[in-house]
């Protein structure tokens, strides 16, 4: 019988709790803070963040995602809290989750849902970035998770990397070595063979075309199923009034091939569903954000998910 199943990854914004980290700049996500962060702030964004979830490709899969990459979560708490609310609560995903160096506390995880994932063993991808004058930058960890899906052993990783914040050129570099730094973890990791199925995913703060992306991690055993839905119109984020596929979803290429009880790809898109979506203004058909500079608009987040839809035969 065949059976669809989605892949995911999702940018949830500052999902910070109310709460300060004395090790790490969260100042401003507390209720005494620049973003007046409060409980009930923090209650209403993690219902909003499940709703989301509840429905990515559910329309296609009747189903929520089996494995959702998360980026900008502060800790494990959020997880729970977000694990924990009514739309999601049912599914029983579970966590994973390392804290990293990232000196505002934000990192990337996986959820999953039992029933399709099997996790043999993850861990926490230590992403060093050098300046010139050989200083080094604490930014996110990637995170890797190996597992079985539908019976099927998969190698999964979730990143987000450096930010263009300056410009994109001065900051190229940094995201060049964290797409070489990647790369050497999978061609030296024992567990990986070539024929190893292997899914990329995340907020890579580039888009399919650019040098990190496209010289340094989808190397010749990749596909980028995104690279077709770069488009004027759409993306997963828009900055300036321009449209930006920075979130995602790579895939090694055995994934294109269809056999009996197995994996296998069958395309990729964007969750910008119109609730998503800011309804009215100049921005009208941007992502609904939690924020817009200081002032609270009550949204979801400044990115739509992305997605992949697998066919199990």
């Amino acid at each position: 019988m065949n059976s669809l199943h989605s892949i995911a990854f999702y940018n949830l914004e500052n999902f910070f709790n109310t709460v300060d980290d004395p090790n790490t700049f969260d100042e401003d996500f507390t209720p005494s803070g620049k973003y007046a962060w409060s409980k009930t702030r923090f209650r209403k964004k993690t219902y909003k963040l499940a709703t989301v979830i509840a429905n990515i490709a559910k329309d296609e899969t009747q189903k929520v995602p089996v494995l959702l990459g998360v980026a900008e979560v502060e800790n494990r708490f959020v997880l729970e809290e977000l694990t924990k609310s009514k739309p999601i609560q049912d599914v029983n995903y579970q966590i994973i989750h390392y804290d990293s160096p990232d000196e505002r506390g934000i990192d990337v995880a996986v959820l999953y849902d039992p029933k399709y994932f099997e996790v043999a063993h993850s861990e926490a991808i230590p992403i060093k970035i050098e300046d010139e004058k050989g200083e080094i930058d604490a930014t996110r960890d990637g995170l890797y998770v190996r597992g079985l899906l539908n019976n099927e052993e998969v190698h999964v990783f979730v990143c987000h990397w450096p930010s263009r914040r300056g410009d994109s050129e001065s900051t190229n570099y940094k995201r060049v070595q964290a797409a070489k730094q990647m790369t050497s973890f999978i061609e030296n990791n024992e567990a990986i063979s070539e024929n190893s199925k292997i899914i990329i995913m995340g907020d890579f703060n580039d888009g399919p075309a650019n040098e990190s992306i496209e010289k340094y991690l989808v190397t010749n055993r990749f596909y980028n199923p995104f690279e077709s839905l770069k488009d004027i119109a759409r993306g997963s984020l828009n900055y300036n009034e321009e449209w930006i596929l920075f979130d995602q979803i790579i895939i090694s290429h055995n994934f294109l091939r269809t056999e009996k009880n197995k994996n296998s790809f069958k395309e990729a898109n964007i969750f910008d569903k119109h609730f998503l979506k800011e309804f009215e203004g100049k921005h009208e058909g941007n992502p609904f954000r939690t924020y817009k500079g200081k002032r609270y608009l009550g949204g979801y987040s400044d990115h739509f998910p992305v997605y992949i839809l697998l066919k199990y035969c």
